[in-house]
């Protein structure tokens, strides 16, 4: 179903900066499992602390963005993905939230026979896999209140899971997967 879907592409104009995020998937003892990192404390980053795919930005030296998925997730967690099956690529997305910096973020989606190893870098508190069954159950899904410097309150929809919350950019890649999986 990955395979066929035809992803939406937002063209980047003059200041946006083009990034990629790696959905890493594989088959774990509750189903598909999905890979996430939980951001480490840093000052100066805009998504500090949050729960996320592994990514970033595209370095001048990336060919692709496919390139910049795979260079980002090696140099955050260690795992090669260059053998990694590509399963799809999901719909372009950007920030709704005008203080965040106005990237594009592409996310490509992979799948592996087993739960890699990690070496988690100093951009990453954590990595955790999730199975993406968990995130249909009950009481999961729940709106959150997230308050940016500068900006009222806002409510956004979020995945709540033990001391782990999914919710902006990460809960709007993840929602549409969910639905195709599912």
């Amino acid at each position: 179903m990955l395979r066929d879907y035809r992803p939406t592409p937002i063209a980047v104009a003059d200041g946006m900066i083009p990034a990629a995020v790696a959905i890493v998937l594989h088959d774990g003892d509750a189903g598909i499992e999905a890979l996430f990192i939980h951001r480490a404390e840093r000052a100066g980053d805009t998504w500090s602390g949050q729960i996320a795919f592994p990514g970033g930005r595209r370095d001048p030296g990336d060919a692709d963005l496919r390139a910049t998925a795979l260079r980002e997730t090696h140099e955050e967690l260690g795992i090669d993905l260059a053998s990694a099956d590509g399963l799809g690529v999901l719909d372009d997305l950007h920030p709704r939230t005008p203080v965040l910096p106005p990237v594009v973020v592409r996310p490509f989606v992979f799948a592996v026979t087993a739960a890699p190893v990690m070496t988690l870098s100093a951009e990453v508190q954590a990595a955790f896999w999730v199975p993406l069954r968990a995130l249909l159950a009950p009481g999961v899904r729940q709106e959150l209140t997230v308050r940016h410097p500068g900006l009222p309150p806002r409510v956004m929809p979020s995945y709540v899971l033990g001391k782990h919350t999914i919710w902006g950019m990460s809960e709007r890649i993840l929602t549409p997967l969910v639905t195709m999986v599912s």
